[in-house]
């Protein structure tokens, strides 16, 4: 099982909604850390020159004014060199060849902007303490449902924190150690049908829950995943 790590950390948020800024930068302070908030890409791209060594994760807004778009985490990449972690707001992506642009661009992953309060910090958990999570790739997204595990002959019941294509993350105070085997059941909203699946768990920290890697999951489960995932990510986009 992973140590949980109390070392505070600096995260930059850049968002053009004071609402979104200060939710973020509530939960984050709560939690002992600093959040340092911008609001456009001119202030974004200033604090970045100024303060590059002493950020550890940036969560951006992609329709920023002034350089809105794919071309500003062009332009941070070039203040960077690719070395500041960096999650994008899925909110606002405007297509599915944006996020294969971002993927070549090194961007660590996706978070919903309008998350639940309790939510912020567990979506940030795997950027902000890489080395005790095993991070999927595809994107995230958050959702807090009713759901079933079973490991060995031990069944538990808890709440989901995200879901993506290839896995789910579980919120609990007594996760299980990395690597070990485990059986998921769960209903997404709108549909008629469980969801099954096995996997393995991926990462495991007290702080937060666990990440369960899918391993074996049947076409029928797999597709209803996906159209969820799918459907979801892309909601509620900015215009």
């Amino acid at each position: 099982m992973a140590a949980a790590s109390v070392s505070a950390k600096t995260v930059l948020i850049a968002d053009d909604t004071a609402f979104v800024r200060d939710r973020f930068r509530t939960a984050l302070e709560n939690a002992g850390h600093k959040a340092v908030a911008v609001k456009s890409a001119a202030e974004l791209l200033a604090r970045v020159r100024a303060d590059l060594a002493h950020i550890d994760l940036l969560v951006l807004d992609l329709r920023l004014p002034h350089q809105p778009g794919v071309e500003l985490v062009r332009s941070l990449r070039k203040l960077d060199n690719g070395t500041l972690p960096i999650l994008v707001f899925s909110g606002t992506i405007a297509s599915a060849d944006e996020v294969r642009e971002l993927a070549a661009l090194g961007v660590a992953g996706y978070v919903n902007e309008y998350s639940a309060v309790q939510h912020i910090l567990p979506s940030l958990a795997p950027h902000l303490f890489p080395d005790n999570f095993n991070r999927r790739g595809s994107p995230r997204v958050v959702l807090g449902i009713p759901i079933q595990y079973r490991f060995g002959n031990t069944i538990a019941a808890a709440l989901t924190l995200n879901l993506s294509h290839g896995g789910i993350a579980i919120r609990t105070t007594s996760p299980l150690d990395s690597g070990s085997k485990i059986k998921v059941r769960f209903r997404l909203p709108g549909s008629k049908r469980d969801v099954d699946a096995e996997g393995r768990v991926a990462w495991s920290d007290r702080r937060v829950g666990m990440g369960i890697q899918f391993e074996s999951v049947d076409e029928p489960n797999q597709l209803v995943i996906d159209n969820f995932v799918d459907a979801h990510f892309f909601s509620n986009r900015k215009a």
